[in-house]
């Protein structure tokens, strides 16, 4: 009795011989396929449709890649305008200042946050996009988002945005925050839209990362020299 080969055995028959058809014109001109348009179409035929899907496929995905590559650069050139403006900082305000411009003029956002933490800051004081705060209360405030390292983006808690963008009238929906750090946590750089869902968690946030990199490694001389102009200040203001 003639043993049948099941479906199953044709396929991994050919898979495993995909010359198969080679020399078997005939045979490849004899085979249908159907097609979606309902009528059959012979196994070349197929084979055209499918390179031509591929082919439109690919297409597809090369001018994604393009655009996603045209949209990082203008994001890189931006970043390093401001990183050069960063850089030329004399002080924290400036730096803040650059900070804010940049973010509001050339990223297009509506606010940025640089809120420094630590025991020996005056606690409360804002400047801009500025905020200077005690580490008890930013851990109260903040808590989880200052434990990671990487930017965290998404619609915060209505209490953690008024506590990064204090005074704001028009209140900010949306949120990318990235802790700064050296050997320990010395504030968080922050981001703000009014749009809800501006930002979320699937978001690239490499150039947050780029910048944040950066300000971790300046902010700590500008920090020393802010605590030792303080006292000087404090000095000024007593004597009158």
């Amino acid at each position: 009795m003639e043993a049948t080969m099941t479906a199953e055995q044709v396929v991994e028959y050919l898979r495993d011989n995909p010359d198969f058809f080679v020399g078997r014109d005939e045979l490849v001109r004899s085979l249908t396929l159907p097609h979606d348009s309902g009528r059959a179409i012979s196994l070349v035929e197929r084979q055209v449709h499918l390179f031509r899907e591929q082919r439109d496929t690919l297409r597809k995905e090369l001018v994604e890649l393009v655009s996603i590559a045209r949209h990082n650069d203008r994001l890189f050139e931006k970043s390093k305008r401001l990183l050069m403006q960063v850089i030329e900082a004399r002080n924290l305000t400036e730096m803040a200042a650059a900070i804010d411009d940049s973010i509001r003029g050339d990223f297009g956002l509506d606010a940025a946050s640089l809120m420094l933490i630590g025991g020996d800051l005056p606690a409360g004081a804002s400047s801009g996009a500025l905020h200077l705060v005690s580490e008890a209360k930013a851990t109260d405030q903040l808590g989880s988002l200052l434990e990671g390292e990487r930017a965290v983006c998404g619609q915060f808690r209505e209490a953690d945005r008024d506590f990064l963008f204090p005074g704001r009238q028009d209140p900010v929906a949306s949120v990318a925050l990235v802790p700064l750090r050296t050997d320990r946590l010395i504030g968080v750089f922050a981001v703000g839209s009014c749009q809800p869902g501006y930002f979320d968690q699937s978001m690239g946030s490499l150039f947050l990362s780029y910048i944040s990199d950066t300000l971790s490694r300046l902010l700590p001389p500008l920090l020393q020299r802010h605590r030792q102009a303080e006292p000087v200040l404090d000095a000024v203001a007593d004597s009158r």
